[in-house]
């Protein structure tokens, strides 16, 4: 249980030894600091049970808080609420409860497991910007499931079953139709064949694909063909679509892990479709598909729908399996192979329509039970200064390497470490560069649009990622001038500043709970800007190696400590690297 949950627990007795049993109390941060740290409003509440007035139901309260040394400045406002704060004491103790195990003031969840599907690469296809904000948030999701006692398993989730490979295999034949995959008489081993294409070369052809079969209906009647032999283990086509899976996925999990992305599971949907024999079984039993128009379909409307829902397309009317098979064919695999809880898309909000149809397909078939939680946790679209979503000086899409280079050029011009090689320059620039795009991007509420401006969020100051990680460093350097110096606890605190610091570390659990329930990691970013503006103007009020009193001293540094290690731990939960030096 968390400092701040015990701080509750504990006034919840003072309320209940006031005579007014009470189970849910609205412990809450004042707004007005003049009247005290805190406020508590459940004397209005305790009316509607007690029937009495108010003011009087307060004042047995405050009687029992001021029995505590722990709360000073009790008083009531207006009808019944009523103020306090806490005593110096107890904040020392908190500090120092904190410096002992940061875990203290972390509520631990009841045990769950859970899969997160964050990925959604397209294998042949470029990472583009907007599969930075799906990364980025499903990856601090999980480290923040994880954190609070979830066992979270990340899925990349990688697009290799569609019409898009079929496109790129096609393209492939029209550009090297001599190549053994395609010659039906073949009789040899496909895996020593030279296959003349690199990732570079993907990223070409598939635009090209697209293009042509836009323009024309032979060419992409051609590429629904293949894509069906791709999904039918034709010989030839089938092996020379896995050596394309190797080779992009070679570079989707090099840009990945620039951004600190990890993944438990590479699966694509490839990997789930051994179970769509079953799967389709299991609609064909229950009688749950339709034909229409040559294709089969699923019904997932409802009487009480608002709006339309149209049916989930099961198979195409040329045979192949649809995005939303493969899609219910994984939530199978799922829970044969892994049994979560919960299965969380972190997924484009603009894909609603098409999860809602999945999910209620997947109940209807009982895919899963009705305990499991399956929920699309959609997100909003990176702009850029413009206001629109970013593109290439062609009007093209950005690749996501192309705005990763984009803000490392801003980072490197920041790196002004005299100390520091031309080389250390680089890869510090990288990592400040990540975290610039990171930070940026999980500050607004994940379902909110945004603008990313480069050069705003590359500055040192100001609410960047290069400013909390100048900052960190700035305190991990000041506690290593100061290793010979004793760091054992805090024994006093002699600013108001220190106080508003420990009160800030005390709302650690609160932050962390509404994040975890909103799935949203705006909370954290915030926190972690003002504890370390509090920090910095802390730093900046006093002279911490060279103080006389060692009793002040002493607890500077421990609660840099703390404030370190808090930092630490929550730029880790966002997938931030920190450097050595900036």
């Amino acid at each position: 249980m968390s400092l701040y949950k015990e701080l509750e627990k504990e006034i919840k007795k003072l309320i209940e030894q006031a005579g007014f049993p009470e189970e849910n109390i609205s412990l809450t941060t004042s707004n007005r600091k003049d009247l005290g740290e805190y406020q508590l409003n459940d004397a209005m509440q305790l009316v509607k049970i007690y029937h009495t007035n108010p003011r009087e139901i307060a004042n047995s309260i405050v009687k029992e808080l001021e029995k505590d040394n722990r709360f000073t400045n009790i008083n009531i406002a207006g009808p019944g609420f009523i103020n306090f704060s806490l005593s110096e004491e107890y904040k020392v103790e908190i500090l120092n409860k904190m410096h002992e195990d940061l875990y203290n003031n972390i509520d631990k969840k009841a045990k769950k497991k859970i899969v997160i599907d964050y990925g959604g690469a397209n294998v042949a296809k470029a990472l583009h910007v907007g599969h930075l904000r799906s990364a980025n948030i499903g990856e601090a999701l999980k480290r923040l499931a994880n954190l609070v006692g979830y066992e979270a398993i990340g899925d990349a989730h990688l697009g290799d079953y569609g019409r898009p490979l079929g496109l790129v295999v096609l393209e492939i034949k029209k550009l090297y139709p001599n190549l053994p995959y395609f010659d039906e008489n073949y009789t040899g081993d496909y895996t020593n064949i030279d296959l003349p294409i690199t990732n570079a070369d993907l990223e070409k052809i598939y635009p090209e694909a697209s293009r042509k079969a836009k323009i024309d209906e032979d060419y992409l009647n051609e590429a629904r063909d293949i894509t069906k032999k791709i999904q039918s283990h034709t010989k030839g086509y089938y092996d020379i679509w896995k050596r394309i899976v190797e080779i992009s996925k070679a570079d989707i999990k090099n840009v990945y892990s620039d951004l600190n992305v990890n993944f438990e599971l590479w699966y694509g949907e490839s990997d789930a479709m051994e179970y769509f024999p079953e799967l389709e079984k299991i609609y064909c039993e229950k009688h749950l598909l339709t034909s229409s128009e040559g294709a089969e379909v699923v019904e997932v409307g409802k009487d009480t729908d608002k709006i339309e829902i149209p049916p989930l397309l099961f198979i195409r009317s040329n045979g192949t399996v649809s995005y939303e098979t493969t899609d219910l064919a994984t939530i199978l695999q799922r829970r044969k192979e892994i049994n979560p809880d919960e299965m969380w898309y972190v997924v484009d909000a603009r894909q609603s329509l098409h999860f809602e149809q999945v999910f209620r397909a997947a109940k209807k078939a009982n895919l899963v039970d009705d305990k499991t939680n399956l929920e699309h946790i959609g997100f909003g679209t990176m702009n850029g200064k413009d206001g629109h979503p970013f593109k290439t000086r062609d009007g093209g899409v950005m690749p996501l390497k192309s705005l990763i280079d984009m803000v490392n050029e801003e980072t490197l011009k920041k790196i002004t470490n005299q100390s520091m090689t031309e080389e250390e320059k680089k890869k510090t620039s990288k990592i400040v560069a990540i975290a610039a795009l990171k930070y940026a991007d999980l500050l607004p509420y994940r379902e909110t649009d945004y603008i990313f401006d480069p050069t705003k969020f590359s500055d040192l100051e100001g609410k960047t990622g290069p400013y909390l990680l100048y900052s960190t460093i700035r305190m991990k350097s000041l506690l290593n001038k100061a290793k010979d110096l004793k760091q054992e606890k805090v024994i006093k605190l002699s600013s108001k500043t220190e106080e508003d610091i420990v009160l800030n570390i005390l709302n650690l659990s609160t932050v962390i709970n509404k994040a975890i329930d909103t799935k949203s990691l705006n909370e954290i970013a915030d926190y972690l800007f003002t504890l370390t503006s509090l920090y910095n103007k802390f730093y900046a009020e006093n002279k911490v190696l060279t103080e006389e009193d060692k009793a002040k001293q002493e607890s500077w540094l421990v609660l840099t400590k703390v404030v370190y290690d808090l930092n630490m731990l929550l730029l880790n939960t966002l997938g931030i690297d920190v450097p050595e030096k900036m």
